[in-house]
C-alpha cells in the first residue's frame, strides 16, 4: 500500500463505503462490483483501495477472527502478522511477569500490541514504515493505553518502559539466517535489550539453533499443525527451568510440551502397530525423545522424526497412525498395491527419502473410490513405505 492508497482508505468516504460492503466473496464478479461502485459516483483510486481492503479483510479472519471486520491491512503486513490467539499468550507472558508498560518494536498492523492492550497494560508500537504506522494506529485506535511511534527501533526513546517485545525483519537477501545481522533490527540489539529488560522476541522457526542464547527459554510454536514462529524470551517473562518448549494451538485447544534442554533421543526399534507423526513445534524443539517416552514408544529410525509404538495414543503432539501393511519403497510394487485397493484419493509423507511426494503421487496413478496415506521413509536404515490410516479416537 502507497501513500495515496492510503489516503484514499482513510477519508470519511473511504471508511464509510469499506464498511457499507457486504462480506468478501472471492468468487464475485468483481468487475460488475466495480462497475456498481463507479456507477455510484465513487472514484475508482478509492473503489480500487476498499476493494483491496476488503479482500484482505476476509483473508485476515483466519489469524483475527471477527476482530477482522474493524482492522485495517497491507498485504506484508498480514502476512506477517501475529495470530491473536498467539499474540494473546505473548501478551500474558508480560501480564504474569508483572510488566506495566511494553514497548512492542517492529509492531507491524499492531496485532501484538493489540493484544497487550487488551490485558490493560501501556503498550508503546515502534514501527519504521509509515504507512504501516498509519495503519496500526487505526487498529489500536480504541484502546486508550496504546499509541503508535513512526521510528526506527534502534532510536525510541524506551524510558519509562519495563518490558520489550521485538518482531525483527529479516533484511532483504538474507536467506540462511545465520548471522545476527540479517534481521532488523539486528539480533545483537534484540540480545542486548534483553538484558536490561523482561523481552520477548519473535522469529522465524528456521533460525538457526546456535544463535540462540543459552539465557533464552526457546518456545516454538504451531497453529492447526503449521509452524509459525520461534519466540525467545528472557528474564521475568521466561520461566524457570524452562529452556526448550513446543506450544501446540488447534480447535481442539491449547497444549505445551517443555523441558529444560533439548531431550534425549529413545533408541529405535521394531516397526510397531502404530506409527506418530510429531508435530512440527515438537520436532523443531527437539522434544521428540519425551514425546515418545510418554507413549511408551521407540524411533523408526535413529535420524528421522517417526515414532512407533504397539499401542495406539492420543496426544495433542502427534498425529497417530495405525499401520495397514509394509512395503519395500519400489513404485511398482507400490503402484500394484494402490490399484488392487482401489485407493484413489491418495496422501502421501515422507521423512528421510529424497522423493517428491507430488511426482510419486503422479508415478502411483491412483483411482478408484477408496483412500489411503502412505507414509514413505526409512525403518531401520532401509527404504520402506508404510501404507496407514489414521487415527482419530481410541
Amino acid at each position: 500500500m502507497d501513500q495515496t492508497e492510503l489516503r484514499e482508505l482513510f477519508s470519511i468516504e473511504g471508511l464509510r463505503l469499506l464498511d457499507s460492503l457486504p462480506p468478501f466473496d472471492s468468487t464475485a464478479d468483481v468487475v460488475r462490483t466495480v462497475s456498481e461502485l463507479r456507477k455510484a459516483g465513487h472514484p475508482a483510486g478509492l473503489v480500487a483501495a476498499v476493494l483491496n481492503q476488503a479482500r484482505l479483510r476476509h483473508r485476515a479472519q483466519a489469524k483475527f477472527g471477527s476482530f477482522a471486520d474493524r482492522m485495517l491491512f497491507t498485504e506484508a503486513g498480514l502476512e506477517q502478522a501475529t495470530r491473536l490467539g498467539v499474540a494473546a499468550h505473548h501478551a500474558g507472558r508480560f501480564s504474569d511477569a508483572g510488566v506495566k508498560w511494553v514497548a512492542d518494536l517492529g509492531s507491524g498492523i499492531g496485532s501484538d500490541a493489540l493484544a497487550i492492550a487488551a490485558l490493560d497494560l501501556e503498550v508503546t508500537a515502534v514501527e519504521r514504515d509509515e504507512v504501516t504506522a498509519a495503519i496500526a494506529a487505526y487498529n489500536l485506535a480504541p484502546w486508550s493505553n496504546a499509541r503508535v511511534e513512526h521510528a526506527a527501533a534502534e532510536e525510541v526513546d524506551l524510558a519509562g518502559v519495563d518490558g520489550i517485545y521485538l518482531d525483527p525483519a529479516r533484511r532483504d537477501g538474507a536467506r540462511r539466517l545465520r548471522d545476527p545481522g540479517d534481521w532488523s533490527p539486528s539480533l545483537d540489539f534484540a540480545f542486548g535489550l534483553a538484558e536490561l529488560y523482561p523481552t520477548g522476541i519473535k522469529l522465524g522457526p528456521g533460525i538457526d539453533r546456535e544463535l540462540i542464547p543459552d539465557s533464552a527459554e526457546a518456545q516454538w510454536v504451531s497453529v492447526d499443525r503449521d509452524v509459525v514462529e520461534l519466540g525467545l524470551w528472557f528474564g521475568a517473562v521466561a520461566r524457570p527451568g524452562v529452556r526448550r518448549a513446543a506450544l501446540v494451538i488447534s480447535d481442539s485447544g491449547t497444549a505445551e510440551l517443555t523441558a529444560a534442554d533439548d531431550s534425549a533421543d529413545v533408541d529405535p526399534g521394531e516397526l510397531g502397530e502404530f506409527v506418530y507423526e510429531p508435530d512440527g513445534a515438537v520436532i523443531r524443539a527437539r522434544l521428540i525423545g519425551d514425546l515418545a517416552r510418554t507413549i511408551g514408544g521407540r524411533m523408526l529410525d535413529q535420524s528421522i522424526a517417526y515414532v512407533t509404538s504397539d499401542t495406539a495414543h492420543m496426544t495433542p503432539f502427534a498425529s497417530c497412525f495405525r499401520v495397514i501393511e509394509e512395503f519395500p519403497l519400489d513404485k511398482r510394487t507400490l503402484k500394484r498395491e494402490i490399484a488392487s485397493r482401489g485407493i484413489g484419493s491418495l496422501e502421501i509423507k515422507k521423512r528421510g527419502v529424497d522423493i517428491d511426494p507430488a511426482q510419486f503421487r503422479m508415478a502411483l496413478a491412483p483411482k478408484g473410490d477408496a483412500s489411503g496415506t502412505l507414509i514413505l521413509t526409512r525403518v531401520a536404515a532401509q527404504r520402506r513405505a508404510l501404507l496407514v490410516e489414521r487415527v482419530t479416537a481410541v
